[in-house]
């Protein structure tokens, strides 16, 4: 699997998109993050896991009056590639949907032919 496959995979879940989505607004604790989604702390650290095993988070410093307390940031290089794909795709269909545009506008130039009586 490349990067940007990794990526997709862990994304692919919605629960893993909405802890994505509450890290851009700012690091989080994984407790914080499984109260605000409505998730068993179990189950966060498990969508953390594979977030972390795919580059997308990583593990911030650890409280330190608790060191199970662990805050999570978002890495950016993997959404970087990801947008990089996006660009490339949205380019071409870009290219496309102005062929299609330029043969519509030829078209429509062209006289139109009657069929013989």
């Amino acid at each position: 699997m490349t990067a940007l496959d990794n990526t997709l995979a862990a994304l692919a879940e919605p629960t893993r998109r909405r802890v994505i989505d509450l890290l851009r607004e700012q690091p989080r604790r994984a407790g914080d993050l499984a109260r605000t989604i409505g998730v068993s702390p179990a189950l966060m650290s498990r969508h953390l896991r594979t977030l972390r095993r795919h580059g997308l988070v990583m593990e911030g410093s650890q409280d330190p009056l608790d060191s199970r307390v662990r805050t999570y940031y978002l890495c950016r290089e993997p959404f970087d590639e990801l947008r990089d794909w996006v660009q490339k795709v949205e380019a071409f269909w870009t290219d496309q949907l102005d062929s299609f545009r330029d043969h519509i506008d030829r078209t429509e130039e062209m006289p139109m032919k009657t069929a013989p009586k």
